[in-house]
């Protein structure tokens, strides 16, 4: 995670600018938040004890269209008449109005971020299958929202959504040729071969997963906000379910999303049967091509992690990614999923690349 965080200048300079919008009151303290490595989120409190939340982009470099903090604030604005659970969008700014960049400020939801472990009193067995199934439920409402109503018709182009997606996503780590790496190429291909038709158009989230919800403490298998929306687009429902099955834990080893829900491994919680199975009988999807979604849903996490690799290497990312094993454990679930052998390793070239 990055290490920026607020000078006192700044700070001062945000307490004005929420004070001026009767958000918070006097000085401000901030904390950084979150298990991401991504955006940047921070819980701002007052001396009154009013708490809110900032969402900002991380340092530069980013890359071109990357961390849209507005973007992603239009959405939680949008979602806040719906039955999908968010936080109440409060304020935005725009870039060089408080800091260098844009951000937004957004209620806190107060609760329980399920990550490793189901904290007390949510850790009954009862409590955690309603917990899992809650978190389908919210995704198939998610699924049904009308994004014409909502105003968001512009937020990505849902025909050919799975061609583009795959297509779009493998130009982040393909040669000058276009072509994948060695160690991508064979289920890079078995995606190709096997596009299924979209199931639908609807808004997808595109990292729902438990790590992104936070949890009712009142109410035993409620959700009270999903969070981190900077993905989300318009496109095909079953590259959420497939994405959201892709993150919930099955055999070791566990890969890096995996490992951000073992909670999930822990009694009471559903399988990803279970989960999909639910999702069908509250939407009716048709949920035989699910495999090829898990796969690309795996695939696109082990292009988006060797992007943040080759990033780390050169010195500009995260240092999280320098490690090319997280790459290769998203390469290997993926081959699973997809019924294929094992990938081969990452050529030495590609590993000090």
């Amino acid at each position: 995670m990055s290490d920026w965080d607020w000078s006192p200048e700044e700070r001062a300079r945000l307490g004005a600018f929420l004070e001026q919008r009767g958000i918070t009151s006097g000085d401000i303290v901030t904390k950084a938040i979150g298990d991401g490595h991504s955006n940047l989120t921070f819980l701002v409190s007052d001396a009154e004890g009013s708490q809110v939340v900032v969402r900002r982009p991380p340092p530069p470099p980013t890359p071109p269209g990357a961390h849209d903090m507005l973007r992603e604030a239009r959405l939680i604005g949008a979602l806040g008449d719906t039955a999908v659970p968010v936080a109440d969008l409060l304020a935005t700014a725009e870039a060089g109005e408080v800091i260098d960049v844009h951000f937004y400020v957004m209620s806190f939801a107060s609760g329980p971020v399920v990550t490793t472990s189901t904290p007390a009193p949510l850790d009954a067995s009862t409590t955690r299958r309603a917990i899992g199934e809650m978190l389908v439920d919210t995704l198939a409402d998610l699924h049904a929202v009308d994004w014409v109503a909502a105003g968001l018709s512009d937020i990505g182009r849902p025909e050919g959504f799975n061609t583009r997606h795959r297509a779009r996503m493998a130009r982040l780590v393909a040669d000058a040729d276009g072509n994948p790496p060695p160690h991508f190429a064979v289920v890079d291909a078995w995606l190709q071969e096997n596009v299924p038709a979209e199931s639908g158009a609807t808004i997808v989230h595109n990292d729902f997963r438990i790590g992104n919800v936070v949890l009712s403490a009142d109410r035993p298998g409620g959700v009270e906000a999903v969070l981190d929306w900077e993905l989300a687009t318009l496109g095909d429902p079953l590259f959420d379910l497939g994405y959201f099955l892709a993150s919930v834990p099955g055999l070791a080893p566990y890969n890096p999303t995996q490992r951000f829900g073992l909670a999930m491994l822990e009694e009471g919680y559903p399988s990803r049967d279970e989960l999909a199975a639910r999702y069908a009988a509250r939407t009716g999807a048709d949920l035989r091509n699910l495999d090829w979604y898990t796969t690309l849903a795996l695939w696109k996490l082990a292009v988006l992690y060797e992007y943040g690799r080759r990033r780390a290497v050169r010195g500009v990312g995260d240092p999280y990614y320098a490690d090319q094993r997280l790459v290769q454990a998203f390469l290997d679930d993926a081959h699973r999923s997809a019924g294929l052998p094992p990938p081969p390793p990452a050529p030495q070239s590609e590993e000090s690349r």
